[in-house]
């Protein structure tokens, strides 16, 4: 029997919280979206960016508006490789601990450098009212699934096994491109993706388009 970690899914009465958030994708074939928080970052987004090549894989980054004014190279080379983007404040700000005033602004600065209608809250915590004024400018993604990579009490298996274990058809499934989640990031994401692809699953990128959130290919 599988164990539940509330870190890893979170419970329904939670999600609940935010209703047209995205959290999982609603099908029954096999497919599951990548997704990688807090780049990007020199020292691990590249290596990333070569394992998903390498795997023929596109994902979804969800980028801090300051890494990608320092390293704007990196921002383009991610949208070069296919990927699709997303904005993640631009100073990794939990909603929770700042005005709706400031919070919006950090947001909109971060739309300077990250062209996208997609937007994951840092931490996966917003204000009600900051809820109800984002989802109406962007589709707000969540996760079914994120990995734990961040947790330096986990080993790269115990990282790895938060995706056997949990990971269902429409999964979207977080990963960190961070200086913090590499030396979990480096042995689990491999591993994750040739265990996924042994089980018959593919990979699509995020997209909003037209209201509506769509998987794309």
């Amino acid at each position: 029997m599988k164990r539940f970690d509330p870190r890893v899914r979170l419970p329904g009465f939670i999600t609940a919280l935010y209703k047209s958030a995205a959290w999982r994708f609603p099908v029954t074939e096999k497919v599951v979206y990548l997704t990688f928080d807090d780049g990007p970052v020199p020292e691990v987004t590249p290596w990333v960016l070569h394992v998903l090549k390498q795997e023929n894989i596109q994902a979804t980054f969800f980028c801090v508006g300051e890494n990608v004014m320092k390293y704007p190279g990196l921002y383009r080379q991610v949208l070069a490789d296919g990927h699709s983007v997303g904005n993640h404040t631009y100073n990794h700000w939990q909603g929770l601990k700042h005005s709706d005033e400031n919070y919006f602004r950090n947001i909109e600065k971060a739309g300077e450098y990250v062209d996208s209608d997609l937007f994951r809250p840092p931490h996966g915590w917003l204000k009600m009212s900051q809820y109800r004024y984002l989802k109406k400018k962007y589709k707000i993604v969540m996760w079914d699934l994120i990995t734990c990579d961040y947790d330096k009490r986990l080993t790269p298996e115990q990282v790895f096994r938060n995706v056997t274990d949990f990971v269902r058809p429409g999964s979207i499934i977080t990963f960190h491109d961070s200086i913090k989640a590499e030396p979990n990031l480096t042995e689990a994401l491999p591993r994750a993706i040739h265990w996924l692809k042994a089980q018959g699953y593919r990979f699509e990128t995020i997209s909003f388009k037209q209201k509506q959130i769509t998987g794309s290919k």
